[in-house]
């Protein structure tokens, strides 16, 4: 198994990558993040270590680069903060575990063993439904080059059509989904977002990418036209 060690402290590093070694896999170290980045995008690592404070590039910039780039090796951050914000910040990032410094070393062999074993399939950062796009992290909308802003019902709604591209969802399913189960499901409060949903991300562009699909729900479809919204 063959893992990444990016951290600019050379110590950290030589130890990191003598332990890891002795646990029998095979490391190379990076000390910057343009090494990194290289270095990950041209190697298949079954896993990177990434510390958060480097120079120039955080650590979180460099998973969320990975990720644009298509990289999709399993990431444990490694970093001296501890507050709530910066654990959310790196999984938002696309980063899949988070371990703070000081750590036991039995623990970070741990956690790497776990992260290989559950692979490296695509998860993607940014949602993306033909020109239209919703990064969860920077809860930031796009359609085309032009950024959209949303209320919070309203982005939670959107990520929730573009988790299930395609795909029918009744209004119970959007409620239970969106606002909480022991909302009425008999409101039209779905319908009312739906449409201020379709003011925001469709009449502005000429597009119609909110179907409704009759007796069932709505779906989400790439934007081709202007095909009736029902």
């Amino acid at each position: 198994m063959r893992v990444l060690v990016v951290d600019d402290e050379l110590r950290t590093a030589a130890l990191l990558k003598r332990g890891l070694g002795e646990e029998g896999y095979a490391v190379d170290v990076a000390h910057e993040a343009t090494d990194a980045l290289w270095r990950a995008n041209e190697f298949g690592y079954d896993a990177v270590v990434l510390d958060v404070l480097l120079p120039g590039m955080d650590g979180f910039e460099v998973c969320r680069r990975l990720r644009d780039e298509g990289c999709w090796a399993p990431v444990l951050l490694l970093t001296a903060r501890d507050a709530v914000e910066d654990r959310v910040r790196g999984l938002d990032a696309g980063a899949d575990d988070y371990l703070t410094k000081p750590f036991s070393f039995s623990e970070l062999t741990a956690r790497i063993r776990a992260l290989i074993r559950r692979g490296s399939g695509e998860r993607p950062v940014i949602l993306q439904v033909g020109d239209l796009r919703l990064d969860p992290g920077r809860r930031q909308v796009w359609v085309g080059q032009a950024e959209v802003a949303l209320s919070a019902k309203e982005f939670a709604l959107l990520e929730l059509f573009l988790s299930h591209p395609g795909q029918v969802l009744s209004r119970t399913q959007i409620l239970e989904q969106v606002w909480d189960f022991a909302y009425d499901g008999g409101s039209n409060v779905v319908d009312q977002y739906v449409r201020y949903l379709r003011r925001k991300i469709d009449l502005p562009f000429g597009v119609v990418s909110l179907e409704t699909v009759r007796g069932a729900g709505y779906r989400l479809r790439a934007p081709q036209g202007p095909p009736s919204p029902g």
